[in-house]
């Protein structure tokens, strides 16, 4: 009877069960991921700044506003493809390694990015020029598909259960220092080449910049190790492949694994998918559509709204690891519900200051946004690769960001652009961005906690010798009291406690 209960104990750690983490691999984990996402979102920030150039210069036959929604459609065409991405580069990285993935994937974003700076324009070659803009972005978009996911899985699984907040941070650390790179190079370009300078030749110097930055970035990626809970991973299926078990060969295929995603995980994909509905609509309005919004509706001057964005990006940027740190002491979950219902609460303040015109009061509301997108992406990369065990993650994430980003984060400044053009009411995107507040509280409702926990499928990761051995001390303590209160729950039903019956301790410490 006795074993019979004790079958259910959890089980307690040994030292192969814990992975120390090496400091140098992962300074250089954090560093060569979020190097990706800075090229990513360098490609972003001088898109988005040059929406209206790159309309005059790809759609110059249509009105003002038509070129602005004609250049966003094209944006928002790379996020079409994402999913298709996703599918490819998310299973692949979880079948061959995320190492390789991530460097193809840098690749692929470098040459696309590079690309655009060649191309000629509508009034050299037609309408050939925007097709080629939107070849490129389709690419770019491809490529981005297995990027994100693989960047916060690499981090992820590298990174000590009590640091996960902290060290993911930094990845969206690197997103907004890319985007403020290059938001900050096309300000530059505008105030020493004047408009007419940057639409006959300066748009094209922040993409051939993107060469030298992708080849950085590969260099990176290329040094890196595959992550520990992948080896572990990738070894447990060699031994399962060995035994010749069908079952076990069916789960491993691409169809075994893409059915447990959506079967036996459906649940975490479905608040996955919220969370990010969450962070990149709040992400995309306010570095892509926002400086549009300022110049195009509002009628500021395109400097003015450029620096105003470029100051609540340095403001993100000064204030994310503080929020990364933060989630690794009170959680992720209070943090995601905190910024939820703050979003729904100072959406609607925060655009009317913005529209008062000037320079204070539109800083404050975009601050109030700053601060406002600080606490998703801050929180993001460490919080969704806890939803899915290691054998799956890669794929999972990458399907579930890369949908939800495509149907609501990438076309954000398309549809509030369209939006506001239809119905002439420039609060718009502050309703936007309420709505996505309340699907991002009811997605944070069911999320589970998992700071300062193990990831899914992977043992304990921790960041010296002698946490290992406080952590296996404490493990062996705990399932001795379990032990010894199995056995007095059977001897003694009415004992609460093991000082209930010495004699029952001396029998026990003696078996």
């Amino acid at each position: 009877m006795l074993r019979t209960v004790l079958r259910g104990k959890k089980k307690t750690l040994t030292p192969e069960d814990i992975t120390v983490a090496d400091q140098k691999k992962v300074r250089r984990a954090v560093t060569a991921a979020a190097l990706g996402n800075t090229m990513e979102w360098f490609d972003f920030g001088v898109y988005a700044y040059l929406a209206g150039t790159l309309g005059k210069v790809f759609f110059p036959s249509s009105s003002p506003g038509a070129q602005v929604v004609s250049t966003f459609a094209t944006f928002a065409a790379a996020f079409l493809v994402r999913p298709l991405g996703g599918l490819v580069f998310g299973p692949l990285g979880d079948k061959i390694g995320r190492q390789k993935v991530l460097a193809v994937t840098m690749i692929m974003m470098a040459a696309s990015t590079f690309a655009v700076g060649f191309l000629p324009s509508f009034d050299t070659i037609g309408f050939t020029a925007p097709l080629l803009l939107l070849v490129c972005r389709l690419v770019q978009g491809f490529s981005t598909g297995g990027e994100y996911a693989g960047a916060t899985t690499y981090i992820a699984e590298y990174a000590p259960d009590k640091r996960r907040g902290f060290l993911g941070s930094w990845l969206d650390f690197g997103t907004f220092i890319g985007y403020s790179l290059g938001s900050g190079l096309v300000t530059v370009l505008t105030l020493t080449l004047g408009t007419d300078g940057l639409q006959d030749w300066g748009w094209r110097l922040p993409f051939l910049v993107a060469g030298p930055l992708g080849l950085i970035g590969l260099y990176m990626r290329l040094k890196l190790e595959e992550t520990p809970a992948f080896q572990k991973e990738e070894a447990a299926q060699a031994s399962a492949a060995e035994s010749g078990d069908p079952v076990e060969e069916a789960r491993q295929s691409g169809k075994g694994r893409l059915k447990e995603i959506f079967t036996d995980h459906w649940e975490a994909v479905l608040i996955c998918m919220g969370l990010v509905l969450l962070y990149n609509v709040t992400n995309y309005m306010v570095t892509s559509y926002l400086p549009t919004y300022m110049s195009s509706t509002l009628g500021e001057s395109e400097t003015t709204s450029q620096l105003l964005v470029l100051g609540t990006m340095m403001l993100v940027v000064v204030t994310i690891t503080t929020v990364g740190r933060t989630s690794d002491r009170w959680g992720r979950r209070p943090v995601f519900m905190a910024g939820s219902i703050a979003l729904i609460v100072f959406a609607i303040p925060a655009f009317l200051l913005i529209r008062q015109g000037g320079i204070l009061l539109p800083a404050v509301g975009c601050a109030i946004l700053g601060l406002l997108l600080v606490g998703f992406a801050g929180t993001s990369a460490s919080t969704l690769p806890a939803l899915f065990p290691t054998r799956i993650r890669y794929g999972a994430l990458s399907i579930a960001f890369n949908i939800s980003v495509s149907l609501f984060g990438g076309t954000t400044p398309l549809f509030a652009s369209g939006l506001v053009e239809w119905t002439h009411n420039d609060m718009i995107p502050a309703y936007y961005l309420m709505v996505a507040g309340v699907i991002g509280l009811v997605a944070t409702v069911f999320l589970h906690e998992t700071a300062g926990k193990p990831l899914s499928g992977s043992g304990p990761m921790v960041e010296n010798p002698e946490e290992a051995a406080e952590l296996v001390a404490e493990s062996r303590s705990a399932a001795s009291q379990q032990a010894r209160d199995v056995w007095l729950r059977l001897r003694h039903p009415r004992a609460r406690s093991r000082q209930s019956d010495e004699n029952t301790d001396d029998w026990y410490d003696q078996s």
